[in-house]
């Protein structure tokens, strides 16, 4: 299992908008393509599979731009892994390339580890990353005094 750059900037751009949820404030692509220095045109696709798959809004006018469709705290990251990689993309369907013992062996630890990655996929919801950030940024902030 690998963190592919699609992943990661439609995590990225997810916690953008969970920093805004709050507020209730939506926000641009513009802006959350400066906040988290990801292309314009990648994170406009990112947007609509999101949107699609119903993790985000999208609103209309002169004050448009996208909002999360739910709580932060109630969007978990397997969540967003899903709704961009499909359950596919993200856990391969490896088979045994022989049937001997070895392989099945080797297939039901890599079963093994795919149930203990979706679970910590599960745990881990977008207001957990928010505040692993604000901790992380005081942090810095001390230590620099």
């Amino acid at each position: 299992m690998e963190l592919s750059h699609k992943s990661e900037y439609a995590i990225l751009a997810l916690l953008a908008l969970a920093a805004s949820y709050p507020t209730g404030e939506s926000l641009q692509i513009r802006q959350i393509a400066e906040i988290q220095n990801i292309p314009v045109r990648y994170l406009e696709q990112l947007l609509a599979v999101l949107r699609r798959g119903g993790l985000i809004k999208s609103i209309r006018g002169a004050k448009g731009g996208y909002i999360l469709s739910r709580d932060p705290r109630t969007t978990t990251l397997w969540d967003a892994f899903n709704c961009i990689e499909g359950l596919e993309g993200v856990f391969p369907d490896y088979k045994a390339s022989s049937k001997t013992v070895d392989s099945s062996i080797i297939l039901e630890v890599w079963q093994e580890v795919q149930g203990a990655a979706v679970l910590v996929l599960q745990k881990y919801t977008l207001q957990d990353l928010c505040d692993r950030r604000q901790f992380f940024q005081q942090t810095l902030t001390m230590y620099h005094i």
